[in-house]
């Protein structure tokens, strides 16, 4: 198992820290270095920035929006910056959310598995340096009837292939993931509950005839971002993690249609995510957190003594994990740099470290 490292969002002053974060990242060895986006800091200009002050780990996207972008300049970016950072890039995309797609970018929610389909092919096409034509439901290039020029990338990727990743949550979604991505980008995810979440990935690998038949998911890369908190005390230890989770369970999305509330439901904890959500748009923020229990956050996040995080890394890695990305939940730069030399040892002690 690979270790990762999740640098979030940027510009709220964390600019040098996060940078300093990713060099010790590079010097420790971890994989891939992940930079995400929302509506504030964009993810390739912050890759670039890191790509040009690392010198080996990979530069991840988690992710590129696709309602951000056509799929075009998406392809584009791509090669640009595995170029420049010398075959180091990893294409995350994801729809987003209904909010963000509609409310920020302008772009309808809708039948975001067929959009998704369709952008990825049309990345693709374009990264294979072909003469971009498609004909789909949501996506026509050229446009007919008009001017437009099928055209060609100009510039060589450095790489044959850039691996594709999408981030998904619903079992639709992640089904999708395994027949038509590289790698999966996981959130909340519980190795007590891998089996069912890696059941429609398994099945879309197999549908694309990946991997082995015994195994469809051979060589695909199972990549979740987990929280880690290092502290002898379990419940303080779980404490910085309340917000986070009542964010994405209460207020990420709306009251009908929030999937990371639903993923909570799938996992058994129908009641609480009920009443986390009413909390949370009550505006009654700090009882939503509150009200998450201990128990998700410790199924969901790396938490409490050094040993027992030890443990739960070599159950991340039984359930299928093939890059564990690390997001340290810690106060002073100095912690956080604690938490990414800690799990850099943990893992060598376990002997998970590829």
């Amino acid at each position: 198992m690979k270790l990762g490292l999740n640098l979030g969002y940027w510009g709220a002053g964390n600019d040098a820290d996060n940078i300093a974060l990713a060099k010790e990242a590079d010097r420790l060895g971890y994989s891939v270095a992940w930079v995400a986006e929302a509506y504030g800091s964009d993810t390739p200009t912050v890759l670039a920035w890191v790509g040009a002050q690392t010198e080996r780990i990979d530069l991840g996207a988690a992710v590129m929006q696709i309602p951000a972008r056509t799929p075009a300049m998406t392809a584009m970016t791509a090669a640009t910056l595995d170029t420049l950072s010398g075959g180091r890039f990893r294409l995350g995309l994801g729809v987003s959310g209904p909010q963000v797609s509609e409310g920020w970018h302008g772009v309808r929610f809708d039948a975001p598995l067929g959009r998704t389909r369709e952008y990825v092919d049309i990345v693709r096409m374009a990264l294979r340096r072909e003469t971009v034509r498609y004909d789909g439901k949501h996506y026509t290039l050229p446009l007919p009837d008009g001017p437009g020029k099928a055209l060609k990338l100009t510039v060589h990727p450095v790489r044959e292939q850039i691996p594709v990743y999408l981030a998904a949550v619903g079992p639709k979604n992640l089904e999708l993931a395994g027949e038509i991505a590289d790698g999966w980008l996981a959130i909340f995810f519980s190795p007590e509950n891998a089996k069912e979440l890696l059941e429609p990935l398994r099945a879309g690998a197999a549908k694309a005839g990946k991997g082995t038949e015994a195994d469809p998911l051979a060589g695909y890369d199972i990549v979740p971002t987990v929280p880690v908190v290092l502290g002898d005390d379990l419940e303080a230890a779980a404490e910085p993690l309340r917000h986070y989770t009542a964010l994405y369970i209460g207020g990420m999305g709306s009251r009908e249609k929030n999937f990371y509330n639903q993923l909570a439901v799938r996992m058994g904890y129908e009641e609480a995510a009920a009443k986390v959500q009413d909390l949370y748009l009550a505006r009654q923020h700090r009882d939503a957190a509150a009200a998450v229990p201990l128990e998700l956050i410790d199924r969901t996040a790396l938490i409490g003594p050094r040993d027992r995080v030890r443990d739960r890394l070599v159950r991340y890695a039984e359930a299928g994990v093939s890059t564990l990305t690390i997001s340290p939940f810690a106060g002073s730069l100095q912690e956080r740099v604690h938490v990414v030399r800690t799990m850099a040892e943990l893992i060598g002690e376990t002997g998970l470290a590829e």
